[in-house]
């Protein structure tokens, strides 16, 4: 019997995910990565992976009759998540904390417990599909059937290696549906609410976070317009992100938005909504699914951000770097982010956008 490790974060979706595993009949275990203590990083509310989440998981578990355990993940997720966090925004980057934990911690970091474990799958609660592509033998990652909840972006990082030893059971469903198993199997999670915003910042007050976490103090400065002139003060480079526009504390006769950060300079560029279009990219960190490699230019759909449509582009291969032109401009593409390319529904993979 192939034997799975469900990673469990005390929501709905893994629960579910668990339940839909062990009907398969796998022989199924669930864990809580624990990844940070409230305390560790000053928060005072009850947050994805709190103690509260744990209880909820163990309580799931325990009516499914499977075995449940903690594994102690701080110190990896410190190191892979929380200081790549703060070392990008404090490069003027704006960092994409989902992709990391995926990349380094849940299939990675917890793939690699598997192994030591002699078991087959890691199983997560992703709205994703994963298929074998007959042909070629590649392993293919696929948008999910419900299009509003896909996460494919945020999983392009998996090699093949991981795709072959994991399961996406919700691929093909929808939240409405998975809520309805849960209700209908007595899961006290059923009516739970998603976690939205970054686990570790809750509140989204990302500047605040790192100034408490590291003890530093980000110095104020300028903001400038693309001459040059002077607007006003900022109050510290890493509070503000490409595109921005509130939060900005100016009077100015017409709206103005972020454009770039001058580290060097302490400077932060404002400009009109125009200036924030751009066609084209170069990426880093590149990882490839549906191909193996691509030796010329291709026609894909590409996106910048989680949340945006795709867009038709060109991808090229150039120098060891990714190279997109968008057919047409796209707004506040952000350095830090990742750009992931697409074939229809189908990941054919991504990178960091430098």
């Amino acid at each position: 019997m192939k034997k799975a490790l469900i990673a469990m974060s005390g929501g709905v979706d893994s629960s579910v995910a668990a339940l839909l595993i062990k009907e398969q009949g796998l022989d199924a275990t669930g864990v809580t990565m624990k990844l940070y203590d409230n305390d560790d990083i000053g928060l005072k509310s009850n947050t994805c992976c709190s103690d509260d989440d744990i209880a909820d998981a163990r309580a799931v578990c325990a009516r499914l009759s499977i075995p449940y355990y903690v594994f102690n993940f701080r110190d990896d997720f410190n190191k892979e998540v929380i200081n790549r966090f703060i070392t990008a925004y404090e490069n003027g980057s704006t960092p994409n904390p989902c992709i990391d934990c995926n990349r380094y911690i849940k299939f990675e970091r917890l793939m690699r417990r598997m192994s030591e474990l002699g078991m087959d799958y890691v199983v997560t609660g992703h709205y994703a599909r994963i298929e074998q592509d007959k042909d070629t033998g590649r392993y293919l990652l696929k948008k999910a059937v419900d299009d509003s909840k896909d996460q494919s972006y945020v999983l392009y990082s998996l090699t093949q290696e991981q795709l072959s030893n994991t399961l996406f059971p919700l691929g093909t469903l929808s939240k409405t549906e998975v809520r309805e198993i849960a209700e209908k199997n007595g899961f006290i999670n059923a009516k739970k609410h998603d976690s939205q915003d970054i686990c570790f910042v809750p509140d989204g007050k990302y500047a605040e976070f790192i100034e408490g976490y590291t003890g530093k103090r980000y110095p104020n400065g300028a903001f400038v317009d693309r001459d040059g002139n002077t607007l006003g003060e900022h109050k510290g480079i890493i509070r503000y992100t490409i595109g921005q526009r509130k939060g900005l504390g100016l009077a100015l006769p017409a709206p103005m938005y972020v454009l770039e950060k001058d580290l060097e300079k302490n400077k932060v560029i404002l400009g009109s909504n125009d200036d924030l279009f751009s066609r084209e990219l170069f990426a880093d960190n590149v990882n490839l699914i549906s191909v193996k490699e691509v030796n010329s230019p291709i026609k894909v759909s590409a996106k910048v951000r989680y949340n945006q449509k795709e867009q038709p582009a060109t991808a090229e291969m150039r120098d060891g770097k990714l190279h997109v032109v968008f057919d047409e401009p796209q707004r506040a593409i952000c350095k830090g982010q990742a750009v992931v390319l697409y074939d229809g529904d189908t990941v054919v993979g991504g990178g960091t956008i430098l």
